[in-house]
């Protein structure tokens, strides 16, 4: 027999054990929910891609959470699961990922019959931004952001250099003055730049001209901008991407249930509700 106190710490116990498994799949419902009501809203099947637990470097890129083999085989079994006439909605969070994981996503959405959107609440950077491409039509909050989607290579450190920028060193130093190391990476960063450009100009393939097509292909890929830069609505636009920014209010509210991780002390506060304007006062 169990006297009051210990009973009492056993079940504080087992409460604190059983509890996070019950609060995550109370959330999963929930997020399930909000889907199927989106799905039914929109007459589309929704596919949700989220990292949520990304850790991003001032100019490289070492994720927590990525775009992997993994996420490919699952959306890809999703879009096999979906009715040639049936539309898809997919919506991408995400710091980018791997190009072989990208480009398998962003082919099969292209590959859909039916009309196909990405929609972007916050951020599709690199990997993210090749899937968009292969979208029908984008759709963006204003203040979400692409990137470039410009080949990294890995370094000897576990880290990631730009494959222009390693043309640019081959390029200013002459190749009589570097390394046969470095020559090779240089021949392979040559090579992986010109495949991803290519990716790009298939995936806007039926969106506009050839010569836009390659201009923006060019762009993107060859290292025009660091890797985390942040392609804003109204640049993206200029470069001549056809986005909207109706997002529906069901996808910022799915947001909100994919939190990040409950080790992180919260740096941002503030009340979750709408405000409404003081009556009466002066509005510019």
């Amino acid at each position: 027999m169990y006297d009051p106190i210990s009973l009492l710490f056993l079940i504080i116990f087992l409460f604190g054990l059983l509890y996070p498994q019950i609060q995550h799949k109370t959330l999963l419902g929930n997020r399930l929910a909000l889907i199927k009501k989106l799905e039914k809203k929109r007459g589309t099947r929704v596919i949700t891609m989220i990292h949520r637990q990304e850790k991003i470097g001032l100019f490289g890129i070492p994720f927590f959470k990525f775009i992997d083999i993994e996420d490919s085989e699952e959306i890809l079994r999703a879009i096999r699961l979906t009715p040639k006439d049936i539309p898809i909605d997919l919506v991408l969070h995400t710091p980018g990922g791997l190009v072989l994981a990208s480009t398998q996503i962003a082919k099969a959405l292209k590959d859909h019959p039916a009309k196909t959107t990405v929609i972007i609440p916050h951020y599709a950077m690199s990997g993210g931004t090749l899937i968009a491409l292969s979208a029908d039509e984008i759709i963006m909050d204003p203040h979400a952001v692409l990137g470039p989607v410009d080949p990294q290579l890995a370094d000897s450190e576990g880290g990631a250099v730009p494959a222009a920028s390693i043309l640019k060193a081959v390029e200013v130093k002459g190749p009589e003055n570097v390394e046969d190391e470095t020559l090779m990476k240089a021949d392979v960063a040559e090579k992986a730049i010109t495949q991803v450009k290519q990716i790009v100009y298939e995936l806007l393939e039926g969106k506009m001209d050839n010569e836009k097509r390659e201009e923006i292909a060019e762009r993107l890929s060859r290292g025009h901008w660091t890797h985390d830069y942040p392609i804003t609505l109204e640049e993206a636009k200029k470069l001549g991407l056809k986005i909207s920014t109706d997002v529906p209010e069901e996808v910022y509210t799915l947001m909100s249930m994919y939190p990040q991780s409950s080790q992180r002390r919260p740096s941002v506060e503030f009340i979750p509700i709408p405000y409404q304007s003081p009556r009466g006062s002066n509005q510019s």
